[in-house]
């Protein structure tokens, strides 16, 4: 299992716009995935699971990806958050 933490800094939280876009690059990769923040932990290739997070700016979210290609997966989702939120 591969995982790390980060702390959302875009004004608006996880808002739908860059959800989306982070949906679609996890679902690019084999590995399970789940986002966990607020008390709640959901599957990360589920747009409508993770809008339900209701991630603010300045909440931390963890992200565990379990399978073949974790590595790779954690790497990319790590970079588009830091980028994108």
């Amino acid at each position: 299992m591969k995982s790390f933490t980060y702390t959302v800094t875009d004004p608006v939280g996880i808002h739908a716009r860059p959800a989306g876009n982070l949906v679609k690059a996890i679902k690019n990769f084999e590995s399970a995935c789940t986002i966990s923040g607020n008390g709640k932990t959901v599957d990360g290739k589920k747009l409508m699971m993770v809008m339900t997070l209701g991630i603010k700016q300045g909440q931390e979210v963890e992200v565990k990806f379990e399978g073949p290609d974790e590595e790779a997966a954690a790497q990319t989702t790590e970079a588009y958050m830091k980028e994108n939120l």
